[in-house]
């Protein structure tokens, strides 16, 4: 049997950003946009918005959704750190890792029952200090380690045994995906399920309804219970009140958007040139707006930047000053070994607004 994706035509996706080297353009990021209102309109679109692919780590705020609603937070004392690290994809710093070993400290358990695996931190200098010790990085350094902790958390407060909170079919992925079906208006059963980097259920679903998501976060709608609705802000508001915990301290994309925006919004990239934003609730955008798009060839650093403030622009989420706080990161000069501009990275789109 052939791949469910051999058997469909691919999507046309809309160029994004250009490379220019000299006069003439070298190569080109295309990609799926889709902003979506508060009531689930589609307000501006390139590409094919329904084109399917993975949130990646773009779900993390929805998979700690569950912790509040289950009462799992307030049973273990969760603070705004750290519901802003089970949120996040940190850097790996020293910072990280405390707040994430603190969480376990209340949990009771320890770092070998985190299944999220090692890799070096996101934080250069920390990666560079760790190497000139001659020492390993742990799993608390793992980007993945505080949300693995919300669901080590969850785990307990559903009464499942804790070395199975990654199973598909366990209690608290099946908690984690009736949330990602609530927030995307999609049936359990059409969401495709795959395998994330770090070892838990990835949910595949279209790049229109990924932006639902984030709209329903920053605003959730009327047929969110009290519970439900408490839940997002307390969320919103973690993430926003941290962001040097959903990223890290410096040189992290979603930190730097949550500082520029001055809590006006919330920011999460995901692998494979995923990238989600939810704003919230304001006079241009009065029951708030999601934002989200996929790069096709999976590019992570010279175009997702590039994309998303030129979108967020576009859609009148940053101001004057928000646009130049993150100016470094809206374009980028292709340079040669000897450090000289040869040419420049920028987008080259505009939304089509329906």
């Amino acid at each position: 049997m052939k791949p469910e994706n051999q058997t469909r035509p691919a999507p046309r996706p809309a160029p994004l950003v250009e490379v220019w080297r000299g006069p003439i353009v070298e190569s080109r990021h295309r990609g799926h946009v889709a902003a979506v209102d508060g009531d689930g309109r589609l307000v501006a679109s390139l590409g094919e918005p329904e084109t399917v692919t993975y949130l990646r780590s773009s779900c993390k705020p929805f998979q700690a959704f569950p912790l509040l609603t289950s009462g799992a937070a307030e049973r273990f004392g969760l603070t705004e750190a750290e519901l802003a690290v089970a949120c996040g994809s940190h850097s790996g710093e020293d910072l990280h890792v405390e707040t994430v070993a603190g969480m376990l400290e209340k949990l009771g358990l320890d770092e070998s029952f985190l299944k999220c695996g090692v890799h070096e931190p996101f934080d250069r200098a920390t990666a560079e200090r760790l190497r000139a010790r001659g020492e390993s990085p742990g799993v608390l350094r793992n980007n993945c380690s505080g949300k693995h902790t919300g669901m080590l958390a969850l785990s307990l407060q559903l009464g499942a045994p804790p070395e199975l909170y990654d199973d598909p079919a366990g209690p608290v992925q099946q908690s984690i995906l009736r949330a990602v079906s609530q927030f995307s208006g999609m049936n359990a059963d059409e969401i495709a399920l795959g395998t994330d980097g770090c070892g838990v259920p990835v949910f595949g679903l279209p790049v229109r309804a990924m932006a639902l998501m984030y709209a329903r976060l920053v605003a959730p709608p009327e047929d969110f219970d009290a519970e439900m609705r408490a839940a997002c802000a307390r969320l919103t508001a973690a993430m926003n009140a941290r962001p040097e915990l959903v990223g890290g301290t410096h040189e992290r994309f979603d930190t730097e958007v949550m500082r520029a925006g001055r809590g006006s919004l919330v920011s999460k990239i995901g692998a494979e040139g995923v990238y989600t934003a939810g704003l919230l609730p304001c006079e241009r955008w009065p029951e708030g707006m999601g934002l989200a798009f996929k790069i096709e060839d999976g590019e992570d650093r010279r175009a997702r930047s590039t994309i998303a403030i030129e979108a967020l622009r576009q859609l009148g989420v940053l101001d004057e000053d928000a646009y130049k706080t993150l100016s470094p990161y809206a374009s980028f000069p292709v340079q040669n070994h000897r450090g000289e501009k040869v040419g420049q990275i920028r987008a080259s789109f505009e939304l089509e607004r329906t």
